[in-house]
C-alpha cells in the first residue's frame, strides 16, 4: 500500500563520488580490439576512448543535475518501496495527467526535452488547452528509486507501483499513460487491468504476437515483421540472455568500471537510433552521459539489469485471447527495434491513431521529442 506521504526530493551528488569517478576513469584499462572491426563486434575502441577522456576532462555534473533539479522532484514509499518521480504541474487551463514511464537503458533523463512540450505546449506551437501535468517515475530500481530486495519486481508488479501512485499517492482519479521500451510494457498492463482509470495509452513500441504457421498466406508486411524479429534474436539479443539470466555476474564489471559502464550502454544508444551509425547526430556526449551518470551515481546497473531476470523467469504477456481495450495510440518510428503489422497491433489493442513517424527510432523521446509530444497531444485530445 502506498502511505500517501510526499516529500520533496534534489538531486544531490557528492563530491566524494565525483572525485572518485574521475580517479577511476583516469585509471581505465582499455581491451584490444580487432583493427578496422568498428562497432561490428561491440563498442568502437576509439569512439569509447573519446568518450571516456570527454568524460573526464570536459564533461561537468554540476550543470546537469543542476538542469534535472529545475524540475519538481519528489519521492513516496509505495509497498516499502522508495519511488522518485517528477512531478511538473501543466500550464494550460486543464491539464490532463500524464504518466510517461521510461525503459532500459534509460532513465528520465529521456524526458529532459519532452515534459516542456507537454506541460507548456503553448510555448512549443502548441494549444494550451492540450496540456498535461507529467508525472514521470524512476522504475523501481533505476536512477533514484529504490533498488528491490525480493524477487518478482517484474512488470505486473510496477505497473501496481505506478498505478498505486497515480491514484492512491497523487490522488488521481482517471489519466493517461505513455511508454517505449519497458514503459511500454508497463503501460500495455496499466491498460489491460487499470483501463476504468486511464484515459487511453500512448505506445511507442507495441509488444504483439502472431502467427508464423502458414507462411504462404502471410503479407509483405507481416514477413519483413518476422525477418526482423528472427534477426533481432539472432544478433541483437545477447545482453537480454545475460541480464536475463546472470545479472549479478555481469554487475561486478559494470558497476565497478565507469567505461564498461559506458561502454555497455552507448552501444545501445547507438544500435536501437536512427542515428545511421554515427551516435551523435542523435545525442550529444553531455546528453549520453548524464543518462549514464545516473545509473553510476545510482549504482543501479545491477537492480535496473535484474527487471531482465525478473521479467523472463515472472513473465507478463497480453493475453492473446482477447485485446486490451483501453483506448490506445501507437507512434511507429522507423528506425524502432520491431514495428509490428497494424493489423496484428489491432488484435492485441484497441487502436485508436497509428502514426507512421517519419524519422527517429527507440529513444523517441530524446530523438524525436516534438514528433512524440505532438502525438500525444493529438491522441489524448481527439478521446472522447
Amino acid at each position: 500500500m502506498a502511505d500517501r506521504t510526499v516529500e520533496p526530493f534534489k538531486i544531490q551528488v557528492s563530491d566524494e563520488v565525483l572525485r572518485d569517478l574521475r580517479e577511476r576513469l583516469e585509471r581505465t584499462r582499455f581491451p584490444d580490439e580487432v583493427p578496422d572491426s568498428g562497432w561490428e563486434y561491440g563498442t568502437n575502441l576509439t569512439y569509447l576512448k573519446r568518450l571516456v577522456d570527454y568524460w573526464r576532462t570536459t564533461y561537468d555534473w554540476r550543470t546537469h543535475e543542476a538542469a534535472l533539479n529545475r524540475f519538481a522532484h519528489f519521492r513516496t514509499s509505495i509497498d516499502g518501496l522508495g519511488i522518485h518521480f517528477i512531478h511538473e504541474p501543466g500550464r494550460g487551463p486543464n491539464p490532463k495527467p500524464l504518466l510517461l514511464s521510461h525503459g532500459w537503458p534509460g532513465s528520465v533523463v529521456e524526458f529532459m526535452r519532452i515534459i516542456p512540450m507537454l506541460t507548456d505546449p503553448g510555448a512549443h506551437g502548441g494549444d494550451p488547452a492540450h496540456s498535461f501535468t507529467v508525472i514521470a517515475p524512476s522504475l523501481p530500481g533505476y536512477g533514484f528509486s529504490d533498488h528491490p530486495r525480493t524477487r518478482a519486481m517484474n512488470i505486473q508488479a510496477i505497473a501496481e507501483i505506478f498505478h498505486q501512485l497515480m491514484t492512491g499517492v497523487l490522488g488521481y482519479s482517471r489519466y493517461g499513460a505513455q511508454g517505449g521500451d519497458w514503459g511500454s510494457a508497463i503501460t500495455s498492463r496499466l491498460g489491460e487491468v487499470h483501463g476504468a482509470s486511464l484515459y487511453g495509452i500512448h505506445l511507442n513500441l507495441l509488444f504483439v504476437g502472431g502467427r508464423r504457421d502458414q507462411a504462404s498466406e502471410l503479407t509483405a508486411e507481416e514477413k519483413v515483421f518476422l525477418a526482423d524479429m528472427d534477426h533481432f534474436r539472432r544478433e541483437e539479443t545477447g545482453y537480454q540472455w545475460i541480464q536475463g539470466t546472470r545479472p549479478q555476474t555481469l554487475a561486478y564489471g559494470l558497476n565497478d568500471s565507469p567505461a564498461g559502464l559506458a561502454a555497455w550502454i552507448v552501444e545501445k544508444f547507438r544500435t536501437w537510433s536512427d542515428c545511421n551509425g554515427e551516435v551523435e547526430t542523435r545525442f550529444t556526449k553531455d546528453e549520453l552521459l548524464t543518462n549514464i551518470m545516473v545509473y553510476w551515481v545510482t549504482q543501479s546497473i545491477n537492480s535496473s539489469t535484474r527487471l531482465y531476470y525478473e521479467s523472463r523467469h515472472h513473465p507478463w504477456r497480453p493475453d492473446t485471447s482477447k485485446r486490451i481495450e483501453t483506448p490506445t495510440a501507437a507512434a511507429i518510428f522507423p528506425r524502432e527495434i520491431l514495428k509490428p503489422p497494424r493489423a496484428w497491433a489491432e488484435r492485441a489493442f484497441n487502436i485508436q491513431r497509428w502514426t507512421a513517424m517519419p524519422a527517429g527510432g527507440h529513444f523517441a523521446a530524446m530523438e524525436e521529442p516534438a514528433a512524440l509530444a505532438a502525438d500525444v497531444r493529438a491522441f489524448f485530445n481527439d478521446l472522447k
